[in-house]
């Protein structure tokens, strides 16, 4: 797992991280997956352990730390196949917003708590009927003195049975063409009127909670608009650079993990009477998918360096997304079928890297979303 673009301080920081995996998390997450949740005091310990908002700066008690220990933290879930572990979406997709919108006061009440893992973050854009269509949004948010009256739903909300504070995109003017009038809003879980609804069944991530929340005349005060009104649109396209070259990490991620034990595997089993590993069949495609993942971890190696430097880069990022989620999917099926019937078996890790690498190519932008920004940037 370690790159060219990290310095010595980042690879303490990687076995101390990993150990703490391996150690602390690997343990129950299969316990957690029958749950269909990671429990509270777990994110607790890890903002005891500075797992948490690693870019946070000192002074709200964060780690203040480099983009890097977040591309460490990501790659490192998605390695060792424990993508439901949402601690790296807290972190460095939702807790971006705060940094950058947040008043002086709002900073000072959240982030503290968010880094000690005090206060779990959602993201809550998509909606049942426009889905993650954000121009055509349907939920709103009236002023009424010193509060906005919230009322709609979303779905698919990722930390949504956790999530203590929801950044809510909201629709606040009157006027209905895309883009404008939307707005952002930091809604704490326990105001009248928030509803969370029932943790959502999916055929993979299962440790994660997913669920639709509904707003019925929900008062938040107008404190907590989160930047400037009618400038949700904007924040919310500024910080997808971010969110989908995480995606694409984690992906390479993935693959390399669901790689590794097939490589184990292939040499231990035996059929007709050698390791399976020794067919040709086995050898050529163990050698293609090792090209196609040092392939990808060439093209993030040239891209995290780019993004801390604020280049921008969202053809490439674009590209990152939706052709390294591609290929986690095929190589997890193409690593799965070395199994055999065992692959089919949850007891199996290999079955998880299957079954959780599907939604990559959904959530984030879908790949055919990908393709058309590509496609938009080459002016056609």
């Amino acid at each position: 797992m370690k790159q060219r673009i990290f310095k010595s301080e980042h690879d303490m920081f990687r076995r101390s991280f990993r150990k703490y995996l391996k150690d602390k998390v690997i343990p129950h997450y299969a316990d957690w997956e029958k749950a269909g949740i990671i429990p509270r005091e777990v994110w607790l310990e890890a903002g005891k352990h500075g797992w948490l908002c690693p870019t946070a700066e000192a002074h709200f008690g964060g780690p203040g730390g480099d983009f890097l220990y977040a591309v460490i933290i990501t790659e490192e879930i998605y390695y060792h196949g424990l993508c439901g572990l949402f601690w790296w979406v807290h972190s460095d997709i939702f807790y971006p917003y705060l940094d950058k919108y947040a008043s002086a006061e709002q900073k000072q009440k959240w982030i503290p708590k968010c880094v000690r893992g005090e206060v779990i973050l959602a993201l809550a854009m998509t909606e049942p009927q426009v889905g993650s269509d954000i121009a055509r949004l349907e939920t709103t948010a009236r002023r009424d003195g010193d509060y906005y009256i919230l009322n709609g739903s979303k779905t698919f909300i990722s930390n949504g049975q956790l999530a203590d504070l929801c950044i809510v995109a909201v629709r606040t003017g009157e006027d209905r063409r895309p883009h404008d009038g939307i707005s952002l809003l930091l809604v704490e879980a326990d105001t009248n009127g928030y509803q969370k609804g029932t943790n959502l069944e999916k055929i993979g991530l299962h440790a994660q909670d997913t669920s639709e929340i509904f707003f019925n005349d929900c008062r938040v005060p107008k404190e907590n608009l989160l930047g400037l009104e009618g400038q949700g649109f904007k924040y919310l396209m500024e910080n997808l650079q971010q969110e989908r070259l995480l995606l694409a990490i984690g992906a390479c991620a993935a693959a390399r993990g669901a790689f590794d034990i097939t490589l184990t595997y292939v040499k231990q089993r035996n059929a007709f009477g050698q390791a399976i590993g020794s067919f040709q069949n086995t050898r050529f495609g163990m050698a293609e998918m090792m090209t196609q993942i040092q392939l990808a971890r060439s093209f993030l190696d040239d891209l995290v360096p780019r993004h801390m430097a604020q280049e921008d880069i969202v053809s490439e990022v674009s590209m990152a997304k939706y052709w390294i989620t591609d290929l986690q999917f095929e190589l997890a099926h193409r690593c799965l079928q070395f199994f055999g019937g065992y692959g089919y078996m949850k007891e199996f890790p290999i079955s998880r890297f299957f079954v959780d690498a599907r939604v990559q190519s959904i959530y984030g932008g879908t790949n055919e979303i990908m393709k058309e920004l590509i496609a938009r940037r080459l002016g056609l």
